[in-house]
């Protein structure tokens, strides 16, 4: 009888810090489905990593539901992957404070994203905000993963979990996989709608920058349609076009055609003929897990017993990793 080969794992997480935007979508969420045919998948909601910025809990809870139920809209099928939420199987940060004690301060120190989280928040530079790459550590190496889908703002965080993992396995042998950047498919890299030399983001003070996966259709047409162009009315890609450059990757990404093909379809027709296309093409792309989430979000019973049951089945694997650490460091264990 032919052996099956076994399926590499990936981990992915996000947090619950507000609705994803488009460019979370169609540069990596809309992956993430796919993922689920070819590995073994855990999907995290990373709650525990939020909190390293002060948050409302009602406000907390809200959006950890929320960011659940989105990941479900996807058409992650909870039957299949292992879908929770961090901060429902304590060995993430059980493992965490293991991996705390095998991290060097100057590694830790050298991390930029603590650097640019304690400029943007002054009055809250915490221990957790500094430490946090660990944890991240732990989400990695608990589920011994293969590969990480990792964005630019994330590659050093990465590499600050091998690091560890070779640290800890030179000393005690082979405990932790020692995780690889998960190489995908170019995906998009959507910018700002206002100024489209930068990354779309939800932290956008000006909320025309940037289109939210749940806005309301009206809401994605009037800030396509407001979107930065030139004042060429040409629709090609090319340099110094920032602005129509941006909205010819999303209109590829939620219609398949390549860029040629799109300026063909325009040639000889204006900017505005072109922002309402785009307009419709992302209006009909998010529908659907729009539809779904808002379904979802009905049914709180149901998405709560997925949660304790991705809860249970990412602790009974994450236990085997955290024993396996726990006995090789020389804690005293219990036979149960």
């Amino acid at each position: 009888m032919e052996q099956t080969e076994k399926k590499k794992i990936v981990l992915s997480a996000i947090q619950p810090t507000g609705t994803p935007t488009l460019g979370n979508y169609l540069g990596a969420l809309k992956n993430w489905k796919d993922m689920a045919d070819g590995y073994d998948c855990f999907y995290a909601v990373a709650d525990l990593h939020s909190i390293t910025v002060r948050m409302e809990p009602a406000a907390l809870r809200k959006q950890t539901l929320e960011m659940y139920a989105l990941l479900l809209a996807l058409g992650i099928d909870p039957e299949k992957n292992v879908v929770f939420i961090q901060s429902m199987v304590p060995e993430h940060a059980q493992l965490a404070w293991i991996l705390n004690c095998y991290t060097q301060f100057g590694e830790a120190s050298r991390m930029t994203q603590f650097k640019d989280k304690s400029e943007k928040h002054p009055e809250n530079i915490n221990v957790g905000l500094f430490s946090y790459p660990v944890l991240m550590a732990a989400d990695i190496l608990l589920y011994q993963a293969d590969y990480v889908p990792v964005g630019d703002d994330q590659k050093q965080h990465l590499e600050l979990a091998r690091d560890i993992a070779e640290r800890f396995n030179g000393i005690y042998g082979n405990v932790f996989k020692v995780p690889e950047p998960f190489i995908r498919k170019a995906g998009a890299r959507v910018m700002s709608l206002q100024e489209p030399t930068k990354k779309m983001s939800k932290s956008d003070a000006n909320t025309k920058a940037f289109i939210s996966m749940l806005d309301d259709d009206n809401i994605i047409m009037k800030k396509i349609k407001s979107a930065v162009t030139d004042s060429e009315a040409k629709v090609y890609y090319g340099e110094g076009k920032d602005g129509i450059n941006n909205l010819m990757e999303i209109y590829s990404c939620c219609t398949g055609r390549d860029f040629d093909a799109i300026t063909a379809e325009f040639d000889g027709k204006g900017y505005g003929d072109f922002k309402q296309a785009v307009g419709e093409a992302v209006i009909a792309e998010l529908q659907p897990v729009k539809a779904e989430f808002n379904r979802l979000m009905n049914d709180k019973a149901y998405l709560l017993g997925c949660a304790e049951k991705g809860a249970e089945n990412a602790s009974r694997f994450a236990s085997r990793t955290l024993k396996k650490a726990m006995k090789k460091v020389g804690f005293l264990q219990l036979d149960k």
